[in-house]
């Protein structure tokens, strides 16, 4: 098939391209940066569509974000990626309808089902509200976006729309370049745990898994996507630092990290998938179902070149 990714630049773009070209598919990456086939401002309509002009897909993906490997502790470094779950994905519907592309592969988060406390039982997709309102203005953003992207996906003429629901992202290209140098820094304290739980999910696992709902997702359909261990953050932090051999991180009072309310969000937040449905429908389960394990052999990989 030929495939319109917007996001194919990011640390997941880049591995869902080789898994699909792996496959036997052609991929195009929509997007402002120099590695994109095809170059446009994803909020810009009219150069989105000047873009594709002439082009023909089969399947367009929506991966694009505006984190760019930042750590996110404002409520505001959400913003862009906001924006491009709304406002961007607005314009890369028209351009699936464009170009003739009839399949659309959201890429979403397992925040959207809303920050907070949901207990010990794992969500699966069809017994969990999916975009709460927020319970703040600011995580009304956040979560609004992440709705307003799955209902787009789902519910315009035309488009056979699939979303994934990701856990937490790490490992090759995350873990060791964004959360390792952190810590080296002391740059990363945790909060003492309190029984909180969040889901994970090896980026290389991800990328499979974005690459079979192209294939096999069945339209209509949200998919969770994680692996066997959800862990606290801290305890994720904990385990990254002893197999990277990094000195601890700081563990503070809870309230120190109001001064970084998305951080302190997140990180308190009690919040687990289930992935059975995934499993089944894609024929996807995690090469990486534990986290630690997965983080001492990537530590081991890494140093032995």
């Amino acid at each position: 098939m030929k495939i319109l990714f917007a996001g194919a630049s990011g640390i997941l773009g880049r591995k869902t391209t080789r898994e699909l070209t792996a496959a036997g598919h052609q991929v195009a990456g929509l997007g402002r940066g120099a590695g994109n086939t095809l170059q446009a401002d994803l909020l810009d309509p009219a150069a989105v569509l000047r873009a594709v002009d002439g082009l023909h897909f089969d399947v367009v993906i929506h991966a694009a974000t505006g984190l760019s490997g930042k750590a996110l502790t404002r409520h505001r470094d959400m913003a862009p990626t906001n924006e491009l779950r709304t406002k961007g994905t607005v314009n890369l519907l028209a351009a699936a309808r464009a170009t003739g592309a009839r399949r659309f592969v959201a890429e979403s988060m397992m925040f959207g089902y809303g920050y907070g406390d949901h207990g010990t039982t794992p969500l699966a997709e069809d017994h969990a509200v999916f975009g709460p309102r927020g319970t703040n203005a600011w995580l009304e953003r956040h979560v609004g976006a992440m709705r307003t992207k799955e209902k787009l996906t789902f519910t315009t003429e035309g488009i056979e729309g699939i979303a994934l629901r990701f856990g937490l992202f790490y490992g090759a290209g995350v873990t060791d370049t964004l959360t390792v140098p952190m810590l080296r820094k002391r740059a990363l304290p945790v909060v003492r745990e309190r029984g909180t739980v969040l889901s994970w999910v090896d980026v290389d696992d991800a990328a499979r898994a974005l690459a079979l709902a192209v294939e096999a997702g069945k339209p209509g359909e949200a998919y969770n996507i994680a692996d066997n261990t959800p862990l606290s953050f801290a305890a994720h932090v904990r385990a990254a630092a002893e197999a990277f051999g990094t000195r601890p991180p700081r563990t503070v009072p809870s309230w120190l990290l109001r001064a970084a309310p998305l951080a302190h969000t997140v990180i308190t937040t009690n919040l687990c998938l289930d992935p059975t449905k995934a499993h089944q429908d894609l024929g996807w389960t995690p090469e990486h179902p534990d986290g630690p394990t997965r983080l001492r052999e990537l530590a081991a990989a890494l140093a032995n070149g």
